[in-house]
């Protein structure tokens, strides 16, 4: 099947890599342009240096045009439009014109989590497992028909990031599972239940701004959801750090109750904090500007010692 693949972000590359390992021809590879950086550089797109890679046709264009596609032998040829993770619009004309319209990879169980950040949402909500799907495109943001979903069970304290490799690579499997059909017997498609629908907005800097009162669980599964982008950060002996690696603790027993944010145990690199609900171990952090150091390190730098009972929040 003569297959166009758009997409943009890390997730879109393992799902091109088994298309261009498939028995199905990649005609053309559409990804975003390059935003120029504060020096006046443009980083690379990964879905280019993939395509480039593996000698694949690339275009970059700012928007998707159903008349230049009608003029492109290549886009013209095509049968199908696999999309993963492309952020572009895909007007309704191009869908139309393909004759197996466009199909989307979604790194979740629609129609649970549809939207921008479907991963993190997965990890905040503490769903016990997630998935891939793979769905019919239509004009409403992750809601076609599903043509195959495959469940994972969520893995303890996943971060996005890994969760996200291991789910664009099972995506790319699964996409490769349904052009086989879709060329052969068929795909039985399944309508989207819209009882169960939730949305995940796209994360920006605000959600990672924590402080202590927040439950100790909350914060671990921020920390996992926003890893490595935006982060999180709290506060800690009067400076907002970044905090790098920790866990929920134990919780905290009546007769240690202390305010959020006050020092319950310490370790020789660890510390563990009353937060709002529960107790939090706090292991690596990074100051503005600074390097990552474990919390006893950052307050003796500060001249502050970890001593219990002291409120750091």
């Amino acid at each position: 099947m003569r297959v166009v693949f758009a997409g943009s972000a890390d997730f879109s590359v393992p799902v091109l890599r088994a298309l261009a390992r498939s028995s199905h021809e990649v005609v053309d590879v559409l990804t975003s342009p390059e935003r120029r950086g504060s020096r006046g550089g443009a980083a690379p797109r990964p879905v280019r240096e993939a395509a480039e890679e593996l000698g694949l046709a690339l275009e970059q264009p700012p928007r998707l045009d159903p008349e230049q596609w009608r003029r492109s032998p290549a886009l013209a040829g095509a049968e199908v439009l696999a999309v993963a993770a492309y952020g572009l619009l895909v007007p309704d004309p191009i869908l139309a014109a393909l004759p197996q319209g466009g199909l989307g990879v979604h790194p979740s169980l629609l129609p649970r989590h549809r939207g921008a950040s479907p991963v993190a949402a997965a990890i905040l909500a503490g769903d016990s497992r997630t998935g891939v799907t793979v769905f019919r495109m239509e004009r409403r943001m992750d809601a076609g028909p599903i043509l195959a979903q495959e469940p994972v069970a969520m893995p303890p304290r996943a971060t996005a990031e890994d969760l996200r490799e291991r789910l664009a690579v099972l995506g790319g499997e699964l996409l490769v599972q349904v052009l086989d059909r879709l060329g052969g017997e068929g795909v039985e498609e399944m309508a989207q239940l819209e009882s169960g629908a939730t949305y995940s907005h796209r994360l920006g800097r605000r959600d990672g701004e924590l402080d202590w009162e927040r439950p100790a669980l909350e914060i671990e599964r921020r920390l996992r959801a926003l890893m490595p982008w935006p982060g999180v950060t709290v506060p800690l002996a009067g400076q907002r750090v970044k905090l790098l690696r920790g866990g929920a603790g134990e919780e905290p027993g009546e007769e240690r109750a202390l305010p959020p944010g006050a020092v319950l145990e310490r370790g020789p690199d660890w510390l563990l904090l009353q937060t709002g609900e529960g107790a939090f171990r706090v292991e690596l952090v990074q100051p503005p500007g600074g390097r990552a150091m474990s919390p006893v390190a950052f307050l003796r730098g500060r001249g502050r010692g970890p001593r219990e009972g002291l409120e750091l929040g």
